[in-house]
Formats: structure tokens, sequence, C-alpha cells
């Protein structure tokens, strides 16, 4: 019977991976109880053949308080189940847990070397992710639970880890994790991280340096608008700099030949195909597009590669009141742990960012009837800060020659092209956004 009703349960909430397909099984894999009232599950939900594993904390109370009437799954024989994650009351086992390190069936809790873990803050639940579940414990920490599990060290745990150790600047510190067997496999279920409580996301201060610059009259310039937001894209690009630098000296860095590169564009290249198939739209920018990455297979000589963030845009940064600090070094959560891990130009990050200064640019004037009056002033604030932010990187000491402005070209328009797919598929009032990529500059 509650196999039934996580079935149920699981396919309405918003990080289920399978959504508007019906699933035929659900087992549960692992179930570990942790306090009285309170489980830990790892459930296998299959779906035309193919399996995908969850973790869930699963509360149980005879009585379920109204302020826990949102999360609940369903009653049994008199109990109600409910998603634990959103009562305080029973999420202190993860502190509690991490600072004693402590292991149960399998299930192991772990703190970072000298780390001091205060467990007496009560949790709430961040309300905007999508993938997975973060707890926030007082103003001292933010745990993030990765709802979908794929078997291995999640990127992010690596990657902090690491450059905790270096003390490199621009990263949450971490203070802790929980970790498990997963197909024999060593495996992340969560990340408690240090919480930047008096900061703000990239995304909001740089789209309310755009409404003040929409608001302000006409000839007023994006330099001389009230919110101008260059001087923090300039900082940004020091940061990403620097953790690029960090990241080179915590892990292995390569170099791929000019038959990698080769292969790199084709990618590229395949990415466009299957885009113009579905989206008309892009058909007249192919030309310009297959000529970008033409000039990339032109490339000879040997590319350097390393770790990257793999998935970076303005809402992955916070600005706290010294500096900006870098979130999420997951990668993109959709693709296979191997490639997120693998070794990637960092150029790949900077495009990321640039195309996110286009997006805070247009993104107000989706949908609305003056979107064309303007889009002057969105392309003079995306090239404003576009520029700041390069200026920014090759400040921190990231390089950008000639050949790197060839593949950085080249990153974006694929970043674009897959945006324009995405937008297609999702958001088709948002598609003006990433064609803009294909204009003349």
């Amino acid at each position: 019977m509650l196999n039934e009703l996580l079935a149920a349960w699981i396919s309405r909430q918003r990080w289920f991976g399978g959504k508007g397909r019906p699933i035929d099984e659900l087992s549960i894999d692992a179930d570990v109880v942790l306090t009285p009232g309170l489980r830990h599950l790892i459930v296998a939900v299959w779906q035309d053949g193919c399996r995908d594993r969850y973790q869930l904390l699963l509360g149980e109370r005879h009585d379920l308080p109204d302020r826990l009437a949102h999360a609940l799954i369903g009653s049994v024989d008199g109990i109600c189940f409910y998603d634990a994650t959103h009562d305080p009351e029973r999420t202190s086992w993860l502190l509690d847990g991490m600072a004693r390190d402590e292991t149960r069936s399998g299930l192991r809790m772990r703190h970072v070397e000298g780390a001091d873990i205060d467990t007496s803050p009560r949790s709430i639940v961040l309300g905007a992710e999508q993938s997975n579940t973060s707890l926030v414990y007082g103003d001292a920490y933010i745990c993030k639970l990765f709802r979908r599990l794929i078997p291995g060290v999640n990127p992010e745990l690596e990657i902090v880890t690491a450059l905790a150790e270096r003390k490199a600047p621009h990263i949450a510190q971490p203070y802790g994790w929980i970790e498990a067997e997963l197909d024999g496999t060593g495996t992340t279920l969560a990340i408690m991280q240090e919480y930047l409580s008096n900061a703000n996301d990239g995304w909001d201060l740089a789209l309310t340096s755009v409404r003040d610059l929409y608001a302000s009259p006409q000839e007023t310039s994006a330099a001389e608008a009230g919110g101008d937001f260059a001087g923090e894209a300039r900082r940004l690009g020091v940061a990403t700099a620097r953790v690029h630098e960090e990241l080179a000296a915590a892990f292995p860095t390569d170099l791929i030949e000019t038959h990698e590169i080769k292969r790199m564009a084709e990618s590229f290249r395949r990415r466009l195909g299957r885009a113009v198939a579905e989206v008309p739209e892009l058909r007249p920018h192919v030309g310009a597009i297959e000529d970008a990455y033409h000039e990339v297979e032109q490339l000879t000589g040997a590319v350097p590669v390393q770790r990257v963030h793999g998935d970076y845009h303005l809402g992955q940064v916070m600005r706290t009141p010294t500096d900006w600090v870098v979130l999420d070094f997951e990668g993109e959560p959709g693709q296979p742990l191997a490639e997120r891990r693998a070794l990637s130009s960092p150029l790949r990050d900077v495009a990321g960012m640039l195309r996110s200064f286009d997006y805070a640019a247009r993104h107000l004037l989706a949908g609305r009837a003056e979107a064309a009056d303007l889009e002057g002033r969105a392309q003079e604030w995306a090239d404003r800060n576009r520029a700041a932010f390069l200026e920014g990187y090759r400040e921190g000491g990231g390089v950008i020659g000639r050949v790197d402005a060839t593949l950085l070209r080249a990153f974006e328009l694929s970043k674009a092209v897959y945006e324009v797919g995405y937008e297609a598929r999702n958001r088709p009032t948002w598609l003006p956004i990433p064609l803009a990529a294909f204009r003349p500059r």
C-alpha cells in the first residue's frame, strides 16, 4: 500500500524526472530508520523499461499538524506518511549525524575534517529549486538533498572540498555530506555548505539593473542608468578566472589535439542539425553558425582543458558584501556523471555567462508589446556587461587570445542553439531571446 501511495505522490513532485509518463512500478530499494518517526528511503521507479532512483525522508505521525498538511503523502492504518524535509522536528538528524560521523545501515553521514557543526538550528525548505531539495538551518548552513540519485561522487562535493582544502576564495565552504553505496559505488546523497544569508543572487541583481535602464529616460545610456551593472560584471569576470585557476591547480589538466577539436565541432554541428529540424526559425542563421564551427575545425595546435563549472550562469553566483561566490558545481544535472566530471575548456563557462547576460537583458521583454522599442537598449546593456565580464576575466588571469576567441564564439553559439530548442519546447514566448544571439554584433 505504501508503494502505491509513493507512486502517486512522487509523480507530482517537481524534482521527479519522469513527468508525463506513467509509472510502471515503484519499489523500495533501501529503508533505514533514522529516528522514531523518520525513515530514509531509496525508491526505484520504472518507466518504459528504464529505472531511476530517488531518495526521500519519510515521516510518520499518527496526527499530522496543519503546518505539514501540504507534505502529506497518504495514510495507512491510521499512520500519516509525509515528506519529512518539511518537518524541522525531524530534520535535525542531518546535523546530528554529520557532526558525529554516524553510520547507520549503510547510510554514512560525514563532516569535513576540522569543521565544527552547530546542531541547534532548525531547518526550513527553500522553495525555488527544481531538481533537488535544499534545507536551510538558521543563517549557518544549507543542506542540498540530491533527489534523483546517480551512482558516484557528485561533482559539487568533489570540487568544493578540493577547493576548500586549498583555501580557495569564491566558494561556499563545505561542512559535511551524506553518502551510501549504490550499485556497489559510493554515491553522494547530500552535501551541506555555508549558507550565504547576506548575499544576493546574481540573476536578481542583473534584472534590477535592466529594470532601472528600461525605466530611465530614452536618452539615458546603460552606463548612465542608476543601476549600472558593469562594475559587478567585471568583478564577476575576475572571480570566474580565479575559480578556473584554482580548478586547474586542484585537478588534473590536459591538452586536446586537432582531431579532438574537430570532434568537438562535429558535436556542435549535430546539435545544430537537431535544433533546425525542430525549430524552423533557426534555419536562416545556419550558414553563419556553420561558418563559426568551420573556423574551429581549422584550428591547429593543442587546446588546454580542465575541470570546469559546466552549467555557469547568473543564477549560479551570489554577491556577498565583499565579493562574488560561485555555487552549484554539479554540471548540467541531466547529463551523465562521467560527462559532468569530464575535462573541458574553461571557455565553456565563459560562454555560459555571456549567454546569461543576453538572457538578463531580454528576459523582461518576453511577450511584451513594447519589446521592439526596447530591443536596442537590451542589446546595449548586454554588450556593455559582456565586455566588462571579459575584461575582468582577463584581469583575473583568464586567457582569451585569437584561438580562444574562435572557440568562445563556437561555445556561445552552440549554447544558444540548445536554448532555441529548449525555449521552443517549453517557453515559446522566450524564443526571441536565444535567436538574438545569431545577429551580427
